[in-house]
Formats: C-alpha cells, structure tokens, sequence
C-alpha cells in the first residue's frame, strides 16, 4: 500500500513465445534516493503461477528510483525442455522462413539473460510494471 510519502512498486511477466505468464522468475528490487545515490537490494520474489509477484518489499521514504532485475535465464532454459515437443513440429514450417538457426531450439536459452528495469517513482503512487518476454527479447510499460 502506499501512502503520501512512499511509493508502491509491482510487476508481472508475460511470456509472449507461449502466450502464457512466466511462472517461477526471479526478480530482485532495489531502489535509490536521487540519481546519484547508491543502489540499495530491497529483497526479492519470484513470480508465481499467474507470473505475478505479489510480496514485493515496500519502498522506504524519500525514494526517487527504482531498479527491477528479473533472472530470466534459468526460465527460459528450464522451458525448453517442455516446448521440445512443440519445436518438432514447427521445425518444418521455420525451414520455410528466414529465422535465426538456434530459434526455439534450447540451445541458447535466453539471447538476454537478465532484464533490469529502471525507473522513477514519486511519493503517494503506485507504479506497476509489466515485463512482456520472449527468448529474443522484451517490452516493459507503466500499468496500472
């Protein structure tokens, strides 16, 4: 919650290659008091089924930005093991188009293995975070 003097951060992963949130991805928060301040580790989650975290730590007064670093790496390689299946089917149709060779494969994983987000907050809001993945990329936004 927050109130006049803090400001309340959440987030959410989507996974854009399967459609579906991204279950068990950690994510640490840290957060700063001015842009020249140094960093200070809030604490962590990991997202639960709906690719949400929901315990977050709460954000100290005087807070002016804060850092969101997801551990997308181990996701990414743990599910390549359940979409091996699905790859071998569309392994057929990606001969037809010019995609990278390693595309679905596993054999990567992650082209970006860690997403730190950074952003500006200010005191009484709430600011709400999503992260849209895929293995080759990601968007984040403000929510709400």
């Amino acid at each position: 919650m927050s109130t006049e003097t803090t400001a309340s951060v959440s987030t959410h992963i989507l996974d854009t290659s399967v459609g579906r949130p991204a279950e068990g991805v950690p994510v640490q928060l840290a957060a700063r008091s001015g842009r020249d301040a140094d960093w200070q580790a809030l604490g962590g989650s990991a997202t639960d089924a709906d690719g949400r975290c929901k315990d977050l730590p709460a954000l100290p007064e005087g807070i002016t930005h804060v850092r969101l670093d997801f551990a997308v790496e181990a996701y990414f390689e743990n599910n390549a093991e359940n979409n091996a299946e699905n790859n071998a089917e569309k392994k057929q149709a990606d001969v037809q188009q010019d995609a990278p060779a390693t595309r679905d494969s596993g054999s990567v994983g992650a082209f970006f293995p860690e997403v730190a987000i950074t952003f500006a907050v200010v005191p009484g809001e709430h600011f709400h975070v999503p992260l849209l993945l895929n293995p080759f990329g990601y968007s984040v936004y403000r929510g709400s």
